[in-house]
């Protein structure tokens, strides 16, 4: 059953109906005091002139307050429909911005109880205070990462860490050498912010001014992906100069120029991935990327197959794997019904997915006793 998500719908919109019928109670009293009504002199029936202003002006608040108090509640629920399902983090943002909204709303509303009547004063002030602290939790929420980063400091909290995802880049050599990046940011998988140091355009430079042919082709492809990354939307593309001429090597410039631009690495490094890891920084391995998008299986696997239906072709068979994958049999039509043991001969990807074609295992057996004879 799904569960419900907690509205303030008991006690809150009566605690500011009340407010606003003892601020409607205290004006209508002073407006019948305005027009010089006597108390003891009876007006209608047993009320006299200063008790019918308090009853009509509490009447008035009571349903003036109902109406004020579902808006505000409804506006302060639009303003979190979509806040469901926070972490303990946003939860104490949350109490921290009550608690400022609170404060800031007192400020606001503190010189109602020097200049104004106490009966009117202290029901306008707990409104204010109270909306303000409804206000203060929900923007709290919202911006629970900048409000923990500005308090947690000071209370002895870690401040969350970035995703790396949010964070500018610091492109290395290997990702412009192998070139794929740009399939990704054309993917739509990168965006925002690519640093390129310094650095990177000079080993890319003398790689491509070598004698030997493949270490040309190399920097030769290098410079063209960084300058065809520089034109794509969607990227910010920046060469930064070499902060730290003090560090020799380029990888340790990398991770220190990481580190002064608060900036993830974007590598097919390993080495250099672990490196940057251990130094607390946040890396993204286009190569992990690489080997978690592998396919499944490979020609020369062996994989189990339930064979469902008959295939195009005279003798096949058709199965899936586990992930829906279509598995073409050869040479096993007569094994529909049966899970067959299958040796994959080719994986052909195609635009509505992977298709993968095998043959059964005792059929390969038997072409391998027959050519050893």
């Amino acid at each position: 059953m799904a569960s419900r998500r907690a509205r303030p719908t008991g006690i809150v919109p009566e605690l500011l109906r009340l407010l606003v019928v003892v601020i409607g109670g205290q004006i209508g009293y002073a407006v019948a005091r305005l027009f010089d009504a006597q108390s003891g002199v009876p007006v209608l029936g047993a009320f006299d002139g200063l008790w019918l202003g308090a009853v009509l002006g509490g009447f008035i608040g009571y349903v003036a307050g109902g109406v004020l108090a579902r808006t505000t509640l409804a506006a302060v629920d639009r303003a979190s429909t979509t806040l469901r399902g926070r972490s303990a983090e946003d939860v104490l943002a949350g109490a921290i911005g009550s608690t400022l909204g609170a404060i800031v709303g007192a400020a606001m509303g503190w010189p109602l109880l020097v200049v104004g009547s106490v009966g009117i004063a202290v029901p306008l002030f707990g409104f204010i205070v109270l909306t303000a602290g409804l206000l203060g939790h929900q923007l709290g929420i919202e911006r629970g990462s900048g409000i923990l980063g500005l308090v947690g400091p000071r209370a002895g909290l870690a401040p969350r860490k970035s995703a790396a995802s949010a964070l500018p880049r610091i492109v290395d050599s290997s990702v412009a050498i192998d070139g794929r990046v740009l399939d990704v940011v054309r993917a739509g998988f990168l965006h925002g912010r690519m640093l390129v140091p310094a650095v990177v355009v000079a080993e890319l430079q003398g790689l491509a001014d070598a004698g030997d042919d493949l270490r040309r082709s190399r920097g030769r492809r290098g410079l063209e992906v960084l300058e065809t990354l520089k034109t794509e939307s969607g990227i910010d593309f920046e060469i930064i100069e070499d902060e730290v001429p003090d560090v020799p090597e380029v990888d340790a410039k990398l991770i220190r120029l990481c580190q002064n631009y608060d900036a993830a690495l974007l590598t097919l490094d390993t080495n250099l991935a672990r490196a940057a890891h251990l130094t607390g920084l946040q890396v993204l391995n286009l190569h992990a990327l690489t080997l978690a998008l592998r396919p499944l299986v490979v020609a020369g696997d062996e994989v189990s197959v339930l064979l469902l239906k008959p295939g195009k072709e005279q003798g096949q068979a058709v199965g899936y794997l586990d992930d829906g994958t279509m598995v073409v049999v050869e040479s096993a039509r007569d094994q529909i019904g049966r899970e067959e043991h299958v040796r994959v001969t080719s994986v052909l990807t195609t635009a509505n997915g992977r298709m993968v074609f095998g043959r059964p295992v005792h059929l390969h057996a038997g072409d391998s006793g027959r050519s050893m004879r």
